[in-house]
């Protein structure tokens, strides 16, 4: 199953597909009509990589960075993306609660943030 929705996911290349029967396996009884996939499925197999990576990780952007070898700032560009994407409406970065005082630290030191911009997140 996987490799066949790796397979129809690279022929559809992005475009708008509508699946028209669906049967559920156990009582094999069939459903026909004009069905839009879920927001999830009509991603491209990337970010469905990527989305499933972030949820085995359990949301750490450190692991994310280490998994896709990755700064940051391009982790968190990736999730703003696929958030719009998904129709979700939200800017993970104002989203999540306030950072912990190691990872304003961290940020600093990988040079992601000024030392100004360290100091005003640390007094919040």
């Amino acid at each position: 199953m996987p490799n066949e929705w790796k397979d129809l996911t690279e022929l559809t290349r992005g475009k708008a597909i509508s699946v028209e029967r669906v049967r559920v396996l156990e009582s094999n009884v069939a459903i026909e009509g004009s069905f839009e996939l879920p927001a999830l499925a009509q991603l491209q197999m990337d970010d469905q990589v990527f989305i499933g990576a972030f949820v085995r990780s359990h949301g750490s952007i450190k692991e994310m960075e280490r998994l896709f070898g990755v700064s940051y700032p391009t982790i968190k560009n990736r999730l703003n993306r696929l958030s719009q994407a998904l129709g979700l409406g939200m800017d993970i970065e104002n989203e999540r609660a306030a950072p912990s005082r190691t990872e304003i630290l961290d940020r600093l030191e990988r040079g992601e943030i000024t030392a100004q911009e360290a100091m005003e997140a640390l007094e919040k």
